[in-house]
């Protein structure tokens, strides 16, 4: 039996009213990022996944607003287009122990690539990359017109389904790295030019302008020194990439961050409260100057570790534990959107959406397939959907907690208090020898709720890569979808309620 050790009680005080810098919260605040390569491996090629489409439209369900789509990264840079491929050619290197399941580094493709969008759900919102690195204008605008093409398809937009962005190449500040792909010298300034040059013809030929709905993304980078001569929002801005013609047409800029290396080891310290907060503060200043020329500020790629992630740590039940708080600063921050990266075989991805033969973890041949199925980080998405709810008028503000392995946030729809999300970020391990608890009791100044029922994520143990579930209910499922019956406690407000370590309470008032 597992000993549970209560701490001090700690007071949470929670506003009845939203306060008035609270941002509104999207229901697609959990977007995904997807590794261009082996796009048809998600979608579908010739039929859709339903694997994908399950779980895909589960978080539909939740907030009526799916998660939107960015197809890219990596290999969006190794892509080429040509007329008359069927599906995609693959060039992929031999996996191995750190990446068994290495991207391609070679992507050609024709006209289905990209009209496999349409086995999306209805209403889905996508941004598609374009390659960059090749520094070839014609396969640019090859690509941009085939995508036009998809989205101008009666079968997409009869669906509902949307282009919002094009982003012209993939962390273009690495392009210069050992001189490989551009001079050693290769800087903002050039990017800029460069960007410009090829958005021109990109915009042309996916019909990009003033009055269309699909716009630009920018940057797309891997870091920032948020100087005026560095590749950040403050460079590409000082440097006049928003007074071209097409640079009016960027609405919004991407950064790309990760936590560490894939050889990091410790789950406690991707789940440390202190870390998440300082991993998002650091990125303020590009987030003030992006909202100042009236751009969105976006997290194009996130997750964990880079290098797909850090076994035992990315692919556990702590990871989700990470990624809810993660989103939840981040908008608190003022970041519109986290596009959390996935890949086939990926450790960190919330869904894995095809069979694998050989283990993500070490590259070991497999004794038996293991089907589609989705990640502990998937129930953070779950979380967070239920949290927002429907009708997209839902704000959220942290709740200051004196506890540093306990966080808050609250919810208000319309303005009121609506629900509450606490997450214990303590991790409770296999070789923990006893599991820790913290009681919470909630102060709301008059006119607060006097009831609220409790749901929870029960995880048995944060390095645990299964067996999770939340409010009795679980994703862990061979078509996606939840199964189990909803286990929701309803208690007085006044009698607070216990959080363990390696827990998630949602309260709803």
């Amino acid at each position: 039996m597992v000993k549970i050790t209560f701490f001090t009680p700690v007071t949470v005080e929670i506003p009845v009213t939203a306060p008035s810098a609270a941002p509104k919260v999207p229901g697609s605040l959990f977007s995904l990022s997807i590794e261009q390569d082996r796009w048809l491996d998600w979608a579908g090629n010739t039929s859709r996944n339903e694997f994908f489409f399950n779980v895909l439209d589960n978080l539909i369900s939740i907030t009526d607003e799916g998660p939107k789509i960015r197809i890219g990264a990596d290999s969006e840079d190794r892509t080429t287009y040509q007329q008359g491929i069927e599906g995609a050619q693959l060039d992929i290197p031999g996996p191995s122990s750190d990446v068994p399941y290495p991207e391609a580094s070679n992507v050609t493709v024709g006209d289905g690539f990209y009209e496999a969008a349409r086995f999306l759900p209805p209403g889905t919102h996508v941004i598609w990359g374009v390659n960059l690195k090749a520094d070839n204008i014609t396969q640019a605008v090859l690509q941009a017109q085939a995508i036009h093409r998809a989205f101008s398809s009666s079968a997409i937009e009869d669906a509902g389904i949307i282009l919002d962005f094009v982003e012209i190449g993939n962390e273009p500040d690495q392009y210069g790295r050992l001189g490989k792909y551009r001079p050693l010298d290769y800087n903002v300034s050039d990017y800029v030019t460069e960007w410009t040059a090829f958005a021109v013809n990109v915009s042309k030929a996916a019909a990009i302008s003033s009055s269309s709905h699909t716009k630009f993304w920018a940057g797309a980078f891997t870091g920032s020194s948020t100087s005026n001569t560095s590749f950040s929002p403050q460079g590409i801005i000082s440097n006049g990439i928003l007074d071209s013609a097409p640079g009016k047409l960027i609405t919004a800029i991407s950064r790309h961050r990760y936590s560490g290396g894939n050889t990091a080891s410790v789950l406690q310290d991707l789940m440390s409260k202190e870390t998440i907060r300082s991993n998002v503060t650091i990125l303020n200043p590009d987030i003030v100057v992006s909202q100042s020329q009236g751009l969105d500020y976006v997290l194009g790629e996130v997750n964990s570790y880079s290098g797909h992630g850090a076994p035992g740590v990315s692919d556990v039940a702590g990871a989700a534990l990470w990624a809810l708080d993660y989103a939840f600063v981040a908008r608190e921050a003022g970041i519109s959107r986290l596009f959390f990266h996935e890949g086939i075989g990926y450790r960190y991805n919330l869904i894995q959406p095809a069979t694998l033969t050989i283990s993500p973890r070490n590259g070991s041949e497999l004794s038996s397939p293991l089907p589609p199925h989705i990640q502990p980080a998937y129930y953070a998405a779950v979380i967070a959907a239920e949290a927002i709810g429907k009708g997209g008028n839902t704000q959220i503000a942290e709740l200051i907690v004196n506890n540093t392995m306990v966080s808050g946030h609250g919810f208000f729809v319309d303005g009121r208090i609506t629900r509450a999300v606490f997450i214990n970020l303590e991790a409770f391990l296999t070789t923990s020898s006893s599991r820790q608890s913290v009681h919470v009791d909630l102060s709301f100044a008059s006119g607060g709720p006097s009831e609220m029922s409790i749901k929870r994520l029960a995880i048995g143990h944060a390095d645990d890569e299964s067996g999770v579930t939340w409010g009795g209910v679980s994703y862990e499922t061979t078509d996606g979808r939840p199964s189990g019956k909803e286990s929701v406690e309803t208690v007085d407000v006044s009698s607070g309620f216990d959080i363990k370590a390696t827990e998630v309470v949602l309260l709803s008032f």
